[in-house]
């Protein structure tokens, strides 16, 4: 399993859980999500106020079921930087159980550095590479 310098804790609520009592595979994009928004924060690329400079669109995400998460199961998402481009970056996720470490999912996500005022894509930020590539500890070979 990958190593992961951030992780961001999940409540599974009651409303996650589907007729075969465990989360619907829809909630575990959600997971990522929230994770993933956490994550921007932290690193000071988003102050979670200003949607139009949020930065980027989802272009590419998918899950690997690995284990059933139950209700009341405490969870936490692991999220990293695996890829920087010019105009795109890959995130990769780890859904655990919070007391076990078990890994109950893997993600995958690609997001296009955007600019949602003129409705385009652009470079990835000066700004964002340096941060991303301070807080993942990237040299200049790994992206």
């Amino acid at each position: 399993m990958d190593t992961y310098n951030f992780y961001h804790s999940i409540e599974v609520r009651y409303a996650d859980i589907d007729a075969q009592r465990h989360v619907n595979n829809k909630c575990y994009f959600t997971y990522m999500e929230q994770a993933r928004v956490e994550y921007i924060h932290v690193l000071g690329l988003w102050d979670g106020k200003d949607f139009d400079r949020i930065g980027w669109v989802v272009a590419e995400q998918s899950c690997r079921y690995i284990l059933p998460v139950r209700f009341g199961q405490h969870l936490r998402v692991g999220v990293r930087t695996s890829k920087l481009g010019n105009k795109s970056m890959e995130l990769m996720y780890s859904i655990q159980d919070a007391d076990t470490e078990e890994e109950m999912a893997a993600g995958q996500s690609v997001q296009v550095a955007y600019d949602y005022i003129n409705q385009k894509s652009i470079p990835i930020p000066d700004m964002w590479y340096e941060a991303i590539s301070k807080f993942e500890k990237f040299k200049a070979q790994d992206t």
